[in-house]
């Protein structure tokens, strides 16, 4: 890939929207047990966040839940500053929803702690080690693992070790029907570069990051597009200026997407549906 076909660097992830049934209800594990402050609340939408915008619940009463092995989200993945932090917030949903703890995890760049929100979105809250700690193979493969983690282990260590600091989205992780296809939209058109791939999922970033977005096959291989459902609304990608988004709408347009484009934000939806929106954050 030229310079030209890829992300800038400095490209983050945004605000995951989730179209959901109970707004109360989800907001309040989002507020009272993630710990994600209130930004903002108007009419069906409310908008979370520590310092800025993470997650958007917009209510939408007249869809269905999802249906099993569709494509759609994974999991949400929210990315703590520092360990104090982190423990902060899973002791928060300890005592708040003890009951929606899926499981733990070191994956040597990161340490991760997994949820299902109430209406079964996948939630992932973690921190990253320092970039100097992280591991490649002889061919620049970032390694990683899934090792234990124990969370009793980490709250004891590390809840009150500190002053919870902001939090943000680190990466999206997304259902697909079909690895080569998802890489021929996410790496060949949007521009992300792999980091991992290990045939029924596959890893990319941009900057070097170990990954802003996800896709996996593990029950959902073969999926079509995605029919109108609860949960994942859309994914917002931040990318730093218009020069950005106007290069990526080059991107889409040489590939025969639809797509919406006013210069500052691109709409596109990938091969399942999944409405992806491109912002210039200058």
């Amino acid at each position: 890939m030229t310079q030209d076909s890829r992300l800038a660097p400095a490209t983050a992830m945004g605000a995951v929207e989730l179209l959901v049934r109970d707004l109360d209800t989800m907001t309040r594990y989002y507020h009272d047990g993630v710990g994600l402050d209130v930004i903002d609340a108007h009419g069906t939408t409310v908008v979370l966040g520590a310092g800025e915008p993470a997650v958007v619940l917009r209510q939408v009463a007249d869809l269905p839940p999802a249906a099993p092995r569709s494509a759609g989200l994974y999991h949400t993945a929210i990315l703590f500053p520092d360990r104090a932090s982190l423990a902060a917030a899973l002791m928060s949903v300890a005592r708040f929803a003890p009951g929606t703890f899926t499981g733990s995890a070191d994956h040597l760049f990161s340490e991760a702690f997994y949820f299902t929100d109430p209406e079964g979105n996948g939630l992932e809250l973690y921190r990253d080690r320092p970039r100097h700690e992280w591991t490649y193979d002889a061919a620049g493969t970032l390694q990683s693992a899934t090792l234990p983690l124990d969370p009793n282990q980490f709250l004891a260590r590390h809840l009150g070790a500190g002053t919870p600091g902001p939090a943000e989205v680190g990466h999206v992780h997304l259902q697909v029907g079909d690895i080569a296809t998802a890489r021929g939209f996410y790496v060949d058109v949007l521009g992300f570069d792999v980091t991992m791939d290990y045939g029924s999922a596959l890893f990319v970033s941009a900057g070097g990051y170990h990954h802003h977005l996800a896709m996996n096959t593990w029950g959902t291989r073969g999926a079509g597009p995605r029919a109108a459902s609860l949960g994942l609304g859309e994914v917002a990608i931040d990318v730093p200026t218009r020069d950005d988004v106007a290069a990526l709408a080059e991107r889409v347009r040489a590939a025969g997407l639809s797509h919406g484009d006013d210069g500052r934000t691109l709409t596109v939806a990938d091969p399942w549906g999944t409405r992806v929106r491109v912002r210039a954050a200058a």
